[in-house]
């Protein structure tokens, strides 16, 4: 949708759930005849659009049944698809990932609806609860275990730690979790900054978090999602990454070129200090819906020059 957006595009959204051996499959088998897909009444029918976007595995066979029923549309995958360059006209995915191709483009972080547009517009209007704490605020956003990060009860005690040495140098704290948040993180992360003006979201009630994204003077993210550190380096403003036990060449990789880039640090173990560094945000959407148009305009003079 970022890269929709970032396109200035009308968009439509298709949502897609197979069952059965059609699910299991997917990306690498085709469209569940029963379907009837191209048939007048299913979602998938002429007219077609000018342009498809696809995401995540479950939807990579109907981009490529949209592309053989109608080779006029220019097909989009965002993410790798699994099933090799040649499945769409054109692919996103980020750095750390291996997919090569004429028609694959590398970003740092994966696209999100975090433009710099969104985030000045919400900057202009700073929910008062928001307003009350002092500056600087910290946001912190708490992911969980997953395949690949453990979070272990010791990984919490060190970002508790950590957080507890932040605490003392006079922030104020915009927490949120995620369903993965284990509840002995979340204790760890109420324990440290509960002398500290705050306010911690834990999941009931309106989410906050576009919020967090705009207010938030220094940021704290775990190194299990890959999209929220992506979010918050669209910022701009300095990004420390908690890294629980565990890890992958992959994610290694991913958190590398962000530090390299200058947009996060590895989270001290104390704060001693408070650090500020700044970088140019990462809007991976604008730069992958620029290089669309590129390319779609391309193959468009190409059509009529042929």
């Amino acid at each position: 949708m970022g890269v929709a957006r970032a396109l200035g595009a009308d968009i439509e959204v298709k949502r897609v759930s197979p069952r059965g051996i059609w699910r299991l499959l997917a990306p690498w088998i085709g469209v569940d005849p029963r379907e009837g897909f191209g048939k007048a009444g299913n979602q998938f029918a002429p007219p077609w659009p000018d342009i498809a976007l696809a995401t995540g595995r479950l939807s990579i066979p109907a981009l490529r049944a949209i592309r053989k029923a109608s080779p006029e549309t220019f097909t989009i995958i965002i993410q790798d698809p699994r099933t090799g360059a040649d499945s769409a006209d054109f692919i996103a995915v980020p750095a750390h990932d291996r997919l090569t191709g004429e028609n694959v483009m590398h970003t740092l972080t994966a696209p999100h609806r975090f433009s710099p547009e969104r985030l000045s517009e919400l900057r202009r209007r700073v929910p008062k609860e928001i307003a009350a704490l002092p500056e600087p605020r910290v946001t912190v956003i708490l992911g969980g275990p997953n395949a690949i990060y453990k979070f272990t009860a010791e990984d919490s005690a060190r970002l508790g730690a950590s957080l507890a040495s932040l605490a003392t140098l006079g922030v104020s704290f915009l927490i949120t979790v995620s369903r993965r948040t284990p509840d002995h993180a979340m204790q760890a992360v109420k324990d440290a900054t509960a002398a500290s003006p705050r306010i911690m979201w834990s999941g009931s009630g309106e989410n906050p978090y576009e919020h967090w994204l705009a207010h938030g003077d220094l940021f704290i993210v775990t190194a299990d999602s890959i999209n929220m550190t992506g979010e918050a380096c669209a910022t701009g403003k300095p990004v420390y990454v908690f890294e629980p036990a565990g890890g992958s060449a992959k994610f290694d990789r991913f958190h590398e070129s962000l530090r390299r880039y200058g947009a996060t640090r590895c989270l001290p173990e104390r704060f001693e200090q408070l650090e500020s560094w700044t970088y140019v945000p990462l809007d991976a959407a604008s730069q992958i819906a620029e290089e669309i148009r590129r390319r779609w305009n391309q193959k468009r003079t190409f059509a009529v020059e042929g």
